[in-house]
């Protein structure tokens, strides 16, 4: 009845300022609910790792109340404010959704949209250009506010771009394209694989490349490709690919739930040592774990332990094939 309750006030609260757009030099602003509100409850550290594709309300009911059910704000540089009004109007419990939308790098340092952002209780980095969110945001006051805000315990999520750039090392999609698994696999550091470093520092992410539309797009050797290219500066990193209209949600203890729509999974790639490479020559690489995150999976951000796995086998890489791959069967 308390939860109820709650969730009533908070809905009754957003709905007295409607929906707005503004347009600025370098973004555009949109707004529905009452950003002047008093959040309700504490907010509490959180990641959400999405895969791209149609939501899964129950992930982003998750990430609300991680927010203290108060104002979230949405990150993009394409589209509008729709990914803004379906979060407050369709998944509900919030009290209000901003979305910034940027158009160029100056917005990154525009004292209106840090001051949101410095407010925030939950951040969304939506999908799009990647390659976009990388040359706004590296290295200007939007990528500090970001770290900041996690370690101040709120949460923050990304879906299919804005998932890409969360990981300690991000595919950034620099060259203008979205290299598939065949040409990663046959060059796995020619300039297709246009990796990023030093961008955002999530907990627990620091040594994670994440990749996305996973299983969808086959990904599973583009993912590979993008570790060995990575094991050459960290020998520590692993991968996370995430299945569409799945989320990947990370607790503060670093222990996880996966919600999914259509039976996808998350897959936790992790490598035996460091692969032998070369310009212009396909990847030759084996004993490459492959571990399947369900539903009823228990995963463990911290020690990288997966317990109940829905799937789990040995890849290997000749000649840039990917070979012995597990099968996911997804579920009904």
């Amino acid at each position: 009845m308390k939860t109820l309750s709650l969730l009533a006030a908070i809905a009754g609260l957003a709905l007295a300022v409607p929906a707005a757009a503004q347009s600025t030099p370098g973004y555009s602003y949109y707004e529905v609910g009452n950003v002047a509100a008093a959040r309700p409850a504490p907010t509490r550290q959180g990641l959400m790792l999405m895969g791209g594709g149609e939501w899964d309300y129950r992930a982003f009911r998750w990430f609300a109340e991680r927010a203290g059910h108060g104002h979230i704000v949405v990150l993009r540089a394409s589209g509008a404010g729709e990914a803004g009004e379906e979060i407050f109007g369709q998944v509900g419990g919030v009290l209000s959704v901003q979305t910034i939308v940027f158009r160029d790098r100056t917005a990154a340092n525009d004292k209106r949209v840090l001051d949101i952002l410095a407010h925030a209780d939950g951040i969304f980095l939506a999908g799009g250009d990647q390659a976009n969110y990388v040359r706004y945001w590296k290295d200007t006051p939007v990528a500090a506010l970001l770290d900041a805000h996690v370690k101040k315990g709120r949460p923050i999520g990304g879906t299919s771009a804005g998932l890409a750039i969360l990981g300690g090392t991000a595919y950034g999609a620099m060259d203008g394209d979205s290299i598939d698994t065949p040409r990663a696999l046959a060059d796995p550091i020619g300039p297709g694989v246009t990796l990023v470093t030093g961008f955002l520092h999530m907990p627990r992410l620091a040594h994670v490349v994440t990749d996305t539309h996973f299983g969808a797009r086959n990904r599973l050797g583009r993912l590979i490709a993008f570790l060995a290219a990575a094991r050459q500066r960290d020998a520590q990193a692993i991968g996370i690919g995430v299945d569409e209209e799945s989320a990947l949600c990370v607790e503060a203890d670093g222990s996880t739930q996966l919600y999914s729509r259509s039976g996808g999974f998350a897959w936790l790639v992790q490598p035996a040592g460091r692969a032998a490479v070369k310009p212009g020559t396909p990847l030759d690489w084996s004993g490459i774990r492959v571990t399947g995150i369900g539903p009823d999976s228990r995963f463990d951000l911290n020690q990288l332990r997966v317990a109940a796995p829905a799937f789990s086998g040995t890849a290997r890489v000749k000649a840039g094939q990917l070979l012995d791959a597990p099968a996911a069967v997804h579920q009904p």
